[in-house]
């Protein structure tokens, strides 16, 4: 009878944490694209093809997001998007910095919202998020 009970709890356990996995999965997207509302609609549009109404603002033309994994032969180049985001490393060979540097407004917020702790893990996961949003975002 115990064993019946300890292999209904597991069951039961496993379930519950497939079903948390599947709902953080899909929070996760929500914050990626509530993120990409907020921060880069503006300039790169809701569709991400570089069509926001700050585009024509710009100097220089807005980077269609759709298109990143195929001008990377068919491979989202996710550690490449995640540094552009972050932007808190500035690499000289890469000329100036039109977009704004993500990360330290994300580390910002996430001092405000968290009273100064976890900070980095907080901007790492903003970060995450909106890099998996654009990747959604990725012709077919």
């Amino acid at each position: 009878m115990l064993a019946r009970r300890s292999i209904g709890t597991t069951a039961l356990a496993a379930a519950l944490l497939a079903a948390s996995a599947v709902h953080a999965q899909e929070r996760g997207a929500d914050i990626g694209k509530g993120e990409y509302i907020a921060s880069c609609a503006v300039c790169h549009g809701l569709g991400g093809k570089g069509d926001g109404p700050l585009a024509p603002q710009l100097k220089q033309a807005v980077a269609d997001l759709t298109v990143i994994q195929k001008n990377n032969r068919g491979v989202f180049p996710f550690d490449r998007v995640y540094d552009v985001i972050d932007g808190r490393e500035a690499v000289l060979a890469h000329g100036p910095r039109d977009m704004p540097v993500w990360g330290g407004i994300f580390g910002m917020r996430s001092r405000e919202q968290t009273g100064g702790s976890a900070t980095e893990s907080f901007t790492r996961g903003e970060i995450l998020a909106l890099v998996g949003y654009i990747y959604s975002l990725q012709a077919k």
